[in-house]
């Protein structure tokens, strides 16, 4: 039985949709941004599917920081929403790993854009530097550079101890 075109599509957004929810969320730190950017980015690719079918993964990261970028872009004009402030307030129950969570995710909204960026695919999505460079349009020097300054500043927020560099990927 031949497959129509929207099943390698429909197969992506089922096995990568939580992936990549997971890395809009980290980009603009509010639930429902990360929900709208990701529906507007699998609705550019479905619209691309066929030609960009052979690399998606690689497509849709790019697609999201680029879309994430603009976002931020035209916040400058207006508050923007702290990270993880509306959605996410940990409760009393919830321990040490919440508030660790908590302040990760502070630490994450006070890095300018493309180092917020970088560490985020780099560090949280595990990403080898290469892959980020592609996501991000930029040079792998970049993308090291953006990632150092980003891991340094964390270090700065949280602690050493909290902030490793991945063990050197």
């Amino acid at each position: 039985m031949a497959r129509g075109p929207g099943a390698g599509f429909d197969d992506f957004v089922r096995s990568r949709s939580t992936g990549l929810l997971r890395v809009a969320y980290l980009l603009t730190g509010d639930r429902h941004a990360a929900e709208d950017l990701l529906q507007e980015v699998l609705e550019q690719m479905y619209v691309r599917w066929r030609r960009i079918e052979h690399t998606p993964e690689a497509y849709a990261r790019r697609a999201l920081v680029n879309r994430a970028t603009n976002r931020w872009r035209s916040r400058a004009r207006r508050p923007e929403t702290p990270l993880g402030r509306h959605h996410e307030q940990p409760g009393p129950d919830h321990g040490d790993d919440v508030a660790i969570r908590a302040a990760v995710l502070e630490a994450l909204r006070e890095l300018p854009p493309k180092q917020r960026a970088a560490v985020v695919l780099r560090y949280l999505e595990d990403l080898p530097v290469h892959e980020v460079a592609a996501a991000l349009g930029c040079t792998d020097g970049t993308v090291k550079s953006n990632a150092a300054r980003g891991l340094d500043r964390l270090k700065q927020v949280l602690g050493s101890s909290l902030v490793t560099d991945g063990g050197g990927r």
